[in-house]
């Protein structure tokens, strides 16, 4: 009895996570020649960096088509229990010591980014796969 009251409370905890997990769609679009030192980053330590401040990673994306950005565009989705929990994320990322060496020795050769990155916060609709 003990057992299946625990199991169920874990189950309740779990749907309770899961209805405020939030979405966040980022774009990066990055000087001319950064694309792949960006995806470097990315690939090499930023997910990593992401994941230990409770961020998950869902994909990430580059255009196919010229026009539309491919040689400069970097997107993906991430998403954060909360939206209160994304700041709190976002804060704690900047202010790791190793997010700024990193990002300190992935710019010696000049900046990645063009622009701020844009971001976007969604929720799932009831029908999406992913929520």
């Amino acid at each position: 009895m003990t057992f299946k009251f625990v199991l169920l409370l874990g189950l309740f905890a779990g749907f309770a996570m899961a209805q405020g997990r939030v979405f966040e769609l980022r774009t990066y679009t990055c000087n001319e020649g950064k694309l792949e030192t960006l995806k470097t980053r990315f690939r090499d330590h930023t997910i990593r960096i992401f994941q230990r401040h409770g961020m998950e990673s869902i994909g990430y994306w580059v255009p196919q088509d010229a026009d539309k950005g491919s040689k400069t565009t970097l997107i993906y989705i991430i998403a954060h229990a909360s939206r209160e929990q994304a700041v709190k994320n976002w804060a704690a990322f900047r202010d790791d010591p190793e997010w700024k060496k990193v990002a300190a020795e992935s710019e010696a050769n000049g900046k990645i980014l063009a622009k701020s990155p844009e971001s976007v916060f969604m929720d799932a609709a009831d029908f999406s796969k992913i929520k």
